[in-house]
């Protein structure tokens, strides 16, 4: 599709450099909430080689979330007495996301995020990002030079909730991939440039708070071609438990606690959380504890596989508590950290028969194969791994490869089910 130099391309261009700036700044401030709140409770400062709070005693990690989850179980209820969140979908559809409603949404699922509750942080940049898209669109109405065409409406609300999660994880094509593949559902030439664009803008003003560090910390970069039967086996196993774990999710946000429940429910998934990082820190927060645990996995050992087992499930149903309980956040990180646990339990299978290859590059691609079917996204799954790792050209193959053979069996399964 060519992009006529139109009033509308104008004003969506005008749009697009704006919206990129301030979803690169919102996710800013959302980051510096995170590390203020994680400061405060933990009085530790988050990095890709410490992730999660360590050094705290285990009655710290124990009480943080549970008065983490106090709080914002208040917040949750008293909100939704007048509000309930506008999911993203409908969001970019025209259900209009209160500002004051939606930034106490956004701000206190970072905050239990900060107190170590188990639950991605990626929800709220892109609900941020969604959000103020839809004021630019308010103020374009009543400036007649920036008013956008209704289909530019909907690219500029999906590219900037992509662009927020470009702006927290770094990602600009993970961003412009999340707005295409899972919000807009149509790729043509104006969207990619929009959405490429402002995740792109976004993430250059978010590296400004958290820096051009890889989020995961991968030493071997270089991908061999000797990975590709693993990637063809465990792949579409990936695809079938990924699936699976997608329809718990689903189920979870069904049974969601909207009532005055949420004072005992949240409070109790905080007490699930608190419990069990108690011996088992890497737990807290999004996931990135478990994701790195997997990645820095060496060699086989009987504790390893302990340690690998209990993260994959102990952070899938921590992460569900959260959910049914009252919780709102991302499903993206916690998929990645279960999906590195599984990846690498698999991968000592394999180097019994193919040794050489390291543990960590097992890690990686489970990861992004048991992502593809929950987030039903192959190209933001790949490229997110791709981007967050900062790995090289050679991890594109299985990478490529192994998200395809995921998506393949989880739409057979879908499909199936319909």
């Amino acid at each position: 599709m060519r992009i006529e130099k139109s009033s509308d391309s104008r004003a969506l261009a005008i749009a697009t450099i704006v919206m990129g700036i301030i979803a690169g700044a919102s996710s800013g401030l959302l980051s510096i909430v995170l590390d203020a709140t994680e400061r405060v409770f933990f009085h530790f400062t988050e990095t890709n080689a410490i992730p999660v709070a360590f050094s705290a005693t285990p009655l710290n990690r124990l009480l943080a979330p549970i008065i983490g989850a106090l709080i914002v179980s208040v917040v949750w209820y008293f909100m939704q007495l007048h509000y309930r969140p506008v999911k993203l979908g409908k969001a970019v559809d025209g259900e209009k996301m209160p500002m004051g409603a939606t930034i106490m949404h956004v701000t206190a699922q970072v905050f239990y995020v900060g107190t170590g509750g188990s639950i991605g942080r990626e929800l709220a940049p892109r609900e941020a990002g969604a959000m103020w898209a839809q004021s630019w669109i308010r103020l374009g109405d009543r400036i007649g030079w920036l008013k956008l065409a209704p289909e530019d409406r909907r690219l500029l609300i999906a590219a900037a909730a992509g662009a927020g999660f470009a702006g927290v994880y770094i990602a600009p094509i993970t961003g412009a991939m999340f707005c295409l593949e899972i919000l807009y559902k149509k790729i043509d030439k104006k969207a990619v440039i929009v959405s490429l664009t402002m995740a792109a803008i976004a993430t250059m003003v978010g590296a400004i708070v958290k820096g051009w560090q890889p989020y995961y910390l991968v030493a071997s970069r270089q991908f061999s071609l000797r990975l590709i039967p693993f990637v063809v086996i465990v792949a579409p196993l990936m695809g079938f438990l990924g699936t699976w774990y997608k329809r718990l999710i689903g189920r979870a946000s069904a049974l969601r606690v909207k009532d005055r429940r949420i004072f005992i429910t949240m409070p109790l998934a905080g007490a699930l959380t608190g419990a069990v990082t108690c011996f088992f820190p890497e737990i807290m927060g999004n996931g990135r504890g478990v994701a790195q645990m997997a990645i820095n996995v060496t060699s086989v050992s009987h504790s390893a596989v302990a340690l690998l087992l209990f993260g994959f499930f102990a952070k899938g149903l921590v992460t569900l508590a959260t959910i049914s309980g009252g919780g709102y956040g991302g499903t993206l990180t916690p998929s990645i950290a279960m999906g590195s646990s599984l990846g690498v339990l698999l991968g000592m299978i394999f180097i019994q028969a193919m040794p050489g290859e390291p543990l960590m590059q097992f890690a990686v691609l489970g990861a992004a194969f048991f992502l593809a079917a929950t987030q039903q996204a192959p190209l933001m799954a790949m490229f997110m791994l791709f981007e967050v790792c900062h790995l090289n050209f050679s991890a594109l193959l299985p990478l490529g490869l192994g998200v395809a053979l995921s998506m393949a069996i989880s739409s057979w399964m879908q499909a199936k089910k319909a």
